[in-house]
């Protein structure tokens, strides 16, 4: 093995290290918060497909899954966009930790209260600790995706499952932002009609 494979070697096994450091740090801070390890129910779904209900955003994956992935792509983007000398790695640690500062920003008592005043989150009691870590992992596998596939193809997969989403549940990531942003009483109506 010569220099520079060594070099990749160790680099790849710090941000691997770093990266689940930042995962556990996640877990910590969500348990400490209070939220569940697990749906209350006491089992775990790989998804959950029904936006009303209280299993949403208690187990695996469910609507809002997508919006992760688009959170890998815009991250990975924006990075690169901002920071084009810095290594993909490097972005990338940038990445997982703005993901995952907002995967515990969500999940304080005064996000929780702003969503439930959205149409669709009505009864949101926040994220399982097993929700919100697969949230981040989603992130991470759209950031290396957008990093190995053409942007074209990654824009058109965004904008599709924008699209996909908003059809199905009336809510995806554009309007989950407009909603937090300000409750507007024209997609709020729109949001009931699911």
């Amino acid at each position: 093995m010569d220099f520079k494979q060594s070099s990749k070697s160790k680099l790849f096994k710090k941000i691997l290290l770093v990266s689940l450091l930042f995962l556990i740090l996640q877990a910590s801070l969500l348990i400490l918060m209070g939220q569940p390890l697990i749906c209350k129910c006491g089992y775990i779904k790989l998804w959950e497909g029904v936006v009303l209900s209280s299993g949403n955003s208690q187990h695996l994956t469910d609507w809002y899954t997508f919006s992760h992935i688009i959170h890998g792509f815009v991250f990975y983007f924006l990075l690169k966009l901002i920071v084009p000398k810095m290594p993909v790695g490097w972005r990338f640690l940038i990445a997982l930790g703005i993901e995952v500062s907002w995967e515990v920003f969500e999940n304080t008592p005064m996000v929780i209260e702003h969503y439930r005043q959205q149409a669709l989150a009505e009864g949101y009691v926040g994220d399982s600790v097993i929700n919100s870590l697969s949230d981040s992992i989603t992130m991470i596998i759209a950031f290396w995706t957008a990093w190995l596939i053409p942007w074209w193809l990654v824009l058109m997969i965004a904008v599709g499952l924008e699209f996909w989403v908003a059809y199905e549940i009336h809510d995806n990531l554009t309007l989950n932002i407009l909603n937090f942003i300000h409750v507007f009483p024209t997609i709020k109506t729109w949001q009931m009609r699911l």
